[in-house]
């Protein structure tokens, strides 16, 4: 009886052991999932064009119009892939699965990627508008457009075939013989410019919608004769869900942090059409506030307080940027329209 007694307690003891080894390993991934997930977490710091040029430009490839913008969407595309933790958007695994700020920053950079790869295929890369498309970019830009939660066909491999197809095209951008272009004229901009515009538009209002707003219907606006599918109320409160506001605030940095690339990039091969109409100074000014929008967020939590209140709003801070350069690339846009 003694000795049965004595086996049973020694069980105990045996399974007691393994649940708090067990317990014990769990805390311990956990613990570590969570700071690998802080420091996957940390957003990309900016990158002089220079140094961009040269990660991204094949050695001795002599200097030509649009390497600086196609370099920049290269590197933009590649910082997706390669920053630490990789792409996170479509991760099933911790801590990717349980991080949001971050995916919601590629999305914004992604967006600001996908732009610019259209404008390269549209305009850009094409003389005029019955001149053949690009082969590389015809290529790349819907492989961009993949499905960015997608993770079986994964949007990696998509984003890296596109990757490969813009690396191939800057390559040739330097070659001649190989018919590959890209046209630094005022109208190639200007179009690009107004797809940025909306974008930027967008996201001042999203952002503005952290508080709550009572905004009138200004649809139809301006045309006395236009119409619509629907009948629409002629005014409603706009507000951003509590759960979405940290989501929009970082969209918004990483679409901010995407574009200030590319727009010194265009700055670099735009050089002689800006001068030309007297606008770089506009385009320095848009540079300034998306570069403002890149300063450190010292508080742990993307905070929500009323407009006046005791406690800051982030997303009203950062739409105030945004909104500022939105109306600087408009008077940019009006600039390249005078002759």
């Amino acid at each position: 009886m003694f000795e049965l007694f004595k086996t049973r307690l020694m069980n105990l003891g045996n399974q007691s052991a393994w649940l708090a080894a067990s317990i014990g390993a769990l805390l311990l991934y956990l613990l570590g999932a969570v700071l690998l997930g802080i420091h996957w977490s940390q957003p990309s710091e900016q990158s002089p064009t220079d140094d961009i040029l040269a990660t991204t430009a094949p050695p001795n490839q002599r200097p030509v119009i649009g390497n600086a913008t196609v370099g920049a969407l290269i590197f933009i595309t590649e910082t997706l892939l390669e920053k630490p933790g990789g792409y996170l958007a479509n991760d099933v695994t911790p801590p990717g699965l349980w991080l949001d700020n971050m995916p919601n920053w590629e999305f914004g950079v992604l967006v600001q990627a996908r732009d610019l790869a259209r404008a390269l295929r549209k305009d850009l890369s094409r003389s005029q508008s019955q001149s053949t498309e690009d082969a590389d970019l015809v290529i790349a830009e819907p492989a961009l457009n993949y499905d960015s939660q997608k993770w079986f066909p994964s949007a990696e491999s998509s984003y890296k075939k596109a990757l490969k197809s813009l690396q191939s095209y800057q390559i040739r951008l330097a070659t001649s013989g190989e018919n590959a272009q890209v046209y630094a004229r005022a109208d190639n901009l200007r179009n690009y410019l107004a797809d940025v515009e909306t974008r930027l538009g967008s996201l001042s209002q999203r952002l503005s919608a952290s508080v709550g707003q009572a905004r009138f219907n200004t649809d139809l606006a301006g045309d006395p004769a236009a119409s619509q599918s629907t009948p629409d109320v002629s005014e409603r409160v706009i507000k951003t869900p509590w759960m979405e506001i940290d989501d929009v605030f970082f969209e918004a940095r990483g679409s901010a942090w995407a574009l200030l690339h590319i727009l010194l990039a265009v700055e670099r091969d735009f050089g002689a059409v800006l001068d030309n109409k007297n606008a770089r100074v506009s385009l320095k000014q848009v540079v300034r506030e998306l570069e403002a929008t890149q300063q450190t967020v010292w508080s742990p939590t993307i905070l929500n307080g009323s407009g006046f209140g005791i406690f800051a709003n982030h997303s009203l801070v950062m739409a105030s940027y945004i909104a500022r350069a939105h109306a600087a690339i408009s008077d940019l846009r009006a600039l390249l329209t005078q002759g």
